[in-house]
């Protein structure tokens, strides 16, 4: 398997792979019952809450959505039937991939290559004729992952309000523009955006069909936008920032800075906050 590998696969490409005895398909989600409602057979679940995260009482303390510890991570992967050798394709039942992109994040930063996203997600393989199933695939659980810390940049809050006002490096809010103008703000107890940060939805990742855009296009417009500068991603827990990092690694560009926390801990920390004048 090429290290160059693509971290988008598309539905055809998936359905290519069915036979390869190493291919470990993996449905990231929020929603358990719509894995056992519909899924791609043989796919096994990953909760974002239970699995992909590890949250706490305050929000304030890492966000809405913190990192798992790595202790707990390779143990998730163990249960996944998981292994270096295999080749994880990952997916939601969202086009858009939000959960699938924090999982495919959080493999890449483990070290693991053979991490690839479906663009376009469930639909995309139910329109390819990929066989689909509903319940619980059982899986045999394997030797934990040998890895002991996460290795992809991140940025902590202090290193972020500090970027925020550097001209050599640029912070990126994907939220949604009436979140970060401070319209209104649907989940976390204050509205606005952090100051100095920058606008690009995650939506504009996508096309009107929920895939993503053509390398060409990503790369274009976070060229544009990032300017050769040190890049910050966030978004409001931690979860869809990584959508956009996945887009940057579409389109070849260097790997932005994930930080974690995100809004959710932003707010909640007494930092300063701008809020866009009508």
């Amino acid at each position: 398997m090429s290290l160059a590998l693509s971290p988008l696969i598309f539905a055809e490409e998936l359905a290519m792979l069915v036979s390869n005895p190493e291919l470990v398909v993996v449905h990231a989600g929020g929603e358990e019952e719509a894995y056992k409602n519909k899924h791609i057979a043989d796919a096994r679940y990953l909760n974002l809450d239970r699995d992909l995260s590890d949250i706490k009482a305050d929000a304030a303390n890492g966000g809405r959505h913190p990192l798992p510890a790595i202790e707990e991570f390779v143990k998730t992967l163990a249960k996944a039937g998981i292994t270096p050798e295999s080749h994880v394709v990952t997916y939601d039942e969202k086009a858009g991939a939000n959960a699938a992109a924090r999982f495919w994040w959080m493999m890449r930063s483990i070290g693991h290559e053979k991490i690839q996203v479906l663009n376009g997600g469930l639909q995309a393989a139910e329109g390819a004729d990929i066989p689909i199933n509903s319940g619980i695939v059982k899986v045999n659980i394997v030797e934990d992952y040998p890895v002991k810390d996460w290795h992809w940049p991140m940025a902590g809050m202090d290193e972020v309000e500090s970027a925020a006002s550097d001209p050599n490096r640029v912070v990126i809010d994907v939220r949604d523009a009436y979140r970060y103008r401070g319209d209104s703000e649907p989940i976390d107890p204050v509205a606005g955006h952090i100051p100095g940060a920058i606008n690009i939805p995650l939506s504009e990742n996508l096309s009107q069909t929920g895939m993503f855009l053509p390398t060409e296009e990503l790369l274009e417009k976070y060229s544009a936008k990032a300017k050769g500068r040190e890049t910050i991603i966030h978004c409001g827990s931690g979860v869809t920032a990584c959508h956009t990092i996945l887009a940057f690694a579409s389109a070849g560009l260097n790997i932005p800075k994930l930080y974690v926390g995100s809004w959710s801990e932003w707010c909640r920390n007494g930092k300063a906050i701008e809020m866009e004048k009508n």
